[in-house]
C-alpha cells in the first residue's frame, strides 16, 4: 500500500515543539513537505528535520494527501478552505476557525468533498486521560483545572477563551460525556478586559463537572480529579496518577518509555488522524465535536460582553 503523504502549514512554537518532532519519526507515512510564509526560518527548520520546503500553499497541496496546519487562528479559515477544495486531508490546531459561522462552513465544505477534517485536541489522546474516562461510570463530581503562573493579558477576553479555556472545556466535556449542559459560572476580567479568572459549572446526569483556569495562579499546574463510587482520582500535568480507594493511595511510576508528546496527546492525535485518513473512518474531533466546546466558549464570551 503506497504510503500517506503529509504536509504541514506554519512552523512556529507548537509546531516545532509538539507536532514536528511526532511527525519526523514517520513510519506509516513521508512527511512530504511544508509551507511558512516566513519563508528564511522555514528554511532553516525544514532543513533541521530534513523536510523539504515547499513555495506556496498550493504547491504543498498538489504534493500532499493530509496536512497538518499549524498557522494563527485568524487565518485558520482561509489556509483549511483552500487545503479542502484541493482535495487534501486537514488536521488543525484549535479552534477550527476564528468564529462558528467559518468553522461550521469548513465542515460542511469537508463533508461536501468526502474528506476528513479534524481539529487537534490533543488532550483526549493523553493515556492517563483515556485511562480515567474509562473510569468515571457513576461518578459524582469532575474538575479540571489548567492555570498559568503569570498571563494575564496583553489578549482580550475573547482570545484567552478560545486560545487556552477552549482545551479545559472541551477536555472536561469529552470527559463526561455526550450529555452535558452549561449551568453556570463566573468570569473575571481586569480594567484592560483581559481575562483573570474562569471558573463554570456543567451537568451530565448525576455528574456535576467544574471547570477552572486563573491566569496569575503562581503555577503552570493542570490536574483532574474524579470523585467515583469507591475511588478518588487525580491525574496532574498529565503524567501522573493518584488513586485511592480505601486501603490506600496508589501512584503508580511513570513508563520510563513513554515521551512527554506521548503523555501530551500529541504523538496519539498525530497518528489518529493519520490512521483516519488510510482506513476512511470519522476522527474522534471531526464535525460537530469539533465546536462543541466553542460553542459553550462563545456563549460564554457573549454572556460576559452583554453584562
Amino acid at each position: 500500500m503506497t504510503k500517506l503523504r503529509v504536509g504541514v502549514v506554519g512552523l512556529g512554537g507548537i509546531a516545532q515543539k509538539a507536532w514536528l518532532p511526532v511527525l519526523s519519526t514517520a513510519t506509516d507515512w513521508t512527511l512530504q513537505g511544508a509551507w511558512s510564509p516566513s519563508r528564511d526560518k522555514a528554511l532553516r527548520i525544514c532543513e533541521s528535520v530534513r523536510m523539504p520546503y515547499l513555495g506556496s500553499l498550493q504547491d504543498l497541496a498538489r504534493e500532499c494527501d493530509a496536512v497538518f496546519v499549524h498557522t494563527s487562528t485568524a487565518t485558520h479559515y482561509q489556509v483549511v478552505s483552500e487545503l479542502l477544495q484541493a482535495g487534501v486531508h486537514v488536521c488543525v490546531d484549535k479552534p477550527l476557525a476564528d468564529n462558528l459561522a467559518d468553522a461550521e462552513r469548513l465542515i460542511e465544505l469537508a463533508a461536501q468533498k468526502k474528506l476528513t477534517l479534524m481539529v487537534g485536541f490533543n488532550r483526549r489522546f493523553a493515556p492517563l486521560y483515556q485511562q480515567l474516562k474509562s473510569q468515571l461510570n457513576g461518578a459524582a463530581s469532575l474538575r479540571m483545572d489548567k492555570h498559568r503562573s503569570d498571563s494575564i493579558g496583553p489578549n482580550d477576553l475573547r482570545f484567552t477563551l478560545l486560545d487556552d479555556y477552549l482545551h479545559v472545556v472541551d477536555t472536561a466535556l469529552w470527559l463526561a460525556g455526550d450529555n452535558v449542559r452549561l449551568t453556570g459560572g463566573t468570569l473575571q476580567t481586569n480594567d484592560q478586559g483581559a481575562m483573570v479568572y474562569a471558573e463554570h459549572h456543567f451537568s451530565a446526569d448525576n455528574l456535576q463537572v467544574t471547570t477552572s483556569m486563573h491566569r496569575r495562579a503562581g503555577s503552570q499546574r493542570e490536574w483532574v480529579q474524579a470523585v467515583t463510587d469507591g475511588g478518588l482520582l487525580d491525574v496532574t500535568d498529565m503524567r501522573e496518577w493518584r488513586e485511592e480507594r480505601g486501603a490506600g493511595v496508589v501512584t503508580p511510576a511513570i513508563p520510563g518509555w513513554q515521551s512527554t508528546l506521548e503523555q501530551r496527546g500529541f504523538a496519539g492525535c498525530a497518528r489518529h488522524f493519520i490512521e483516519c485518513v488510510q482506513n476512511q473512518t470519522v476522527p474522534e474531533t471531526a464535525g460537530e465535536q469539533a465546536i462543541r466546546a466553542q460553542r459553550i466558549v462563545e456563549k460564554l464570551w457573549r454572556d460576559a460582553i452583554s453584562e
